[in-house]
């Protein structure tokens, strides 16, 4: 073979190389437009995603702190605003509960308040919760000595809350308790009397 014809078949090869080059080039660039465009589309479902949810954060949050705060307010004389502060963890978006004193100051109910505070916060949470429920639950709530730790004076005030709530949400509350001063408010009162360990009903 000539060195002609050996240039002229390495020329051939390159050409070949070229053009196969050139066609993974095109196949690589339309994937790149495909990939920048999904890219792009994530992007925006993201932002879409992050306003909905910030929204509805923003909701929950009037929601269940002005639910909370109310019943924080009806009993006590200087009441705590309930407020939700929004946090990432873990990749996940979570809820942190704290009350605000009348000083502005944060605290975490667990930690820094008294248990009947904790007591009618949490009480108020479960409504809160109840309310937010689609389908709609039953509008019944039965609750064992749901203030345990709010003291007597202030059990009156719990009792005229509770019978507001019942009468704004439609919520009927079944109560068992030992504390008869949240009876105030009652609509049927109970009396269960144990003899000889024999339980009677009057």
């Amino acid at each position: 073979m000539s060195e002609l014809d050996q240039i002229s078949n390495m020329l051939q090869r390159k050409v070949g190389q070229r053009d196969q080059l050139h066609s993974q080039h095109t196949r690589l660039q339309a994937e790149l437009d495909r990939l920048t465009t999904e890219q792009e589309d994530l992007t925006k479902a993201l932002e879409a995603i992050q306003v909905v949810a910030r929204l509805t954060q923003q909701e929950l949050e009037v929601h269940v702190s002005e639910l909370v705060t109310l019943a924080l307010d009806a009993v006590f004389p200087r009441p705590y605003k309930l407020v939700l502060e929004f946090v990432l963890r873990r990749n996940r978006s979570e809820a942190d509960l704290l009350l605000v004193d009348e000083k502005g100051n944060k605290v975490n109910p667990m930690d820094a308040v008294g248990g009947g505070v904790v007591d009618i916060a949490a009480f108020a949470l479960r409504v809160a919760l109840w309310s937010l429920k689609r389908p709609k639950p039953r509008a019944v709530m039965i609750m064992d000595e749901p203030f345990r730790f709010l003291s007597r004076d202030l059990q009156g005030k719990a009792s005229m809350m509770l019978r507001e709530i019942s009468d704004k949400l439609g919520i009927q509350f079944l109560i068992v308790s030992h504390e008869e001063n949240l009876l105030e408010a009652a609509d049927h009162v109970l009396t269960v009397e144990n003899h000889r360990g024999i339980s009677s009903v009057k």
